[in-house]
């Protein structure tokens, strides 16, 4: 397994080794062990999956305290463009993002610790995303940030549809209305 640190501290992206034969493919996508040594140390309690058609926007999500998240995130089938914001006060990255493609055909995952927003584009039709989380969901807990707002600058990939966005996300405020993270 390769572990890559990035930009913002303790935000990593995970690629499982994949052994291959004429038959396909096995991996092993998650061992505590293994992450723990990586320095992944979340103990997750809840497994979600979405599944979408292509042009889907789901997010930009966190939990406020004290139902916070950590998520582990892949996609299972297909790919997605996924996005994570840190909204950490006090944080010397507060504000700034890391997007990274996840598809099944690549295997990688990100690991997104506790004060961090989340989310993602689907890019293709029938994709099946999974998440891991440290904290079980708490619908009275759930913020979010509006996916568009030009103060983040994600750089979102450009669609041929219309994007598809739930009601719900589409009245998120803005990053400057919201209220930091704090632990």
């Amino acid at each position: 397994m390769k572990v890559y640190n990035t930009e913002i501290e303790d935000l990593k992206i995970i690629e499982p080794k994949r052994f291959g034969d004429a038959r396909g493919w096995f991996s092993e996508v998650y061992s505590l062990e293994c992450y723990r040594e990586f320095g992944i140390n979340a103990e997750f309690v809840q497994d979600n999956e979405s599944f979408s058609s292509r042009g889907v926007v789901r997010g930009l999500h966190w939990q406020a305290a004290p139902h916070t998240q950590a998520k582990l995130v892949r996609a299972a089938r297909g790919s997605v463009w996924d996005v994570a914001v840190d909204i950490r006060k006090g944080s010397k990255t507060y504000g700034k993002h890391v997007a990274v493609e996840l598809s099944a055909e690549n295997g990688r995952q990100l690991f997104i610790p506790r004060g961090f927003a989340h989310g993602f584009v689907v890019l293709e039709d029938n994709t099946l995303f999974s998440y891991k989380c440290d904290n079980y969901y708490c619908a009275a807990a759930d913020r979010g940030i509006r996916f568009d707002d030009l103060a983040l600058g994600i750089q979102w990939p450009k669609m041929d549809i219309p994007l598809n966005l739930s009601e719900k996300d589409l009245k998120h405020p803005f990053f400057c209305d919201i209220e930091p993270w704090e632990n």
